[in-house]
């Protein structure tokens, strides 16, 4: 299974066989930049489409982080006064 490398420009993303460096260097002289994942896939349809995933999953799991992060204090907070109330008695 091939090992591809994708350039974007702005919304256009293509992927490349990672061997091919002379289709890359085109590429980067028409203004792409290299992405820094590199897929194997069957085909450029294929690696186009597991980078895609890829990228939506890395999002939702991002924001899924951010949204725990948001909580966790109000949590310990939360604990702390629990702790505090029962020590007192």
């Amino acid at each position: 299974m091939p090992e591809y490398c994708f350039f974007q420009k702005g919304p256009n993303l293509i992927a490349i066989e990672s061997a091919n460096t002379d289709a890359a260097a085109q590429l980067i002289a028409q203004g792409f930049e290299k992405q820094f994942e590199e897929i194997g896939a069957a085909d450029e349809k294929e690696a186009l489409t597991r980078l895609t995933d890829i990228r939506k999953n890395s999002e939702i799991d991002r924001h899924n982080f951010l949204a725990g992060a948001g909580e966790m204090p109000l949590i310990g907070v939360l604990a702390a006064a629990a702790t505090w109330l029962i020590q007192k008695k």
